[in-house]
């Protein structure tokens, strides 16, 4: 009877330090972190979200630091704004949390989307129909809005 006690301890802390083996690679959301616990064969009878909360608490685990490297990422990898929030949500960050890391960040998109337009296609802006709207599908697949593709090509 006991010893089925001890396994449950012993599954808790694989699973706390399967969470501090994550988060000393990279920065996880708490969804990311607890989708991957969850594949553990031994996290079936841990209370993952209690896990978490622990983990939080001792700052070994934040939304708010994992919003703002992945936002920084994904900028310096040319991303929009509309890729990025879609990309956060995804992995469990909750929309008021985006608009104050994206506020601080303070990126400007129509430079960063001129900037990836003319990395891809050159300075001259196209004029004929077919290949604006190459371009811009381009621009709309890393996640720049209408917008601003109507004013990079402006």
């Amino acid at each position: 009877m006991f010893t089925g006690h001890k396994k449950e301890i012993d599954n808790h802390t694989r699973c706390y330090q399967s969470a501090l083996d994550y988060l000393a690679r990279r920065e996880h959301s708490r969804l990311e972190l607890i989708n991957k616990l969850k594949l553990k064969p031994f996290s079936e009878d841990v209370d993952l979200h209690s896990l978490c909360d622990n983990l939080e608490a001792s700052n070994y685990l934040s939304d708010k630091r994992f919003a703002e490297i992945f936002v920084r990422s994904c900028i310096s990898r040319g991303q929009g704004e509309i890729k990025i929030r879609y990309e956060l949500r995804q992995r469990g960050v909750k929309d008021d949390l985006i608009d104050a890391v994206l506020a601080t960040e303070g990126t400007d998109w129509l430079a960063l989307a001129r900037e990836q337009r003319e990395k891809r296609f050159g300075r001259e802006i196209p004029k004929d129909f077919k290949e604006r709207a190459r371009q811009s599908r381009f621009l709309i697949g890393k996640g720049f809005s209408g917008d601003i593709l109507n004013a990079v090509f402006r």
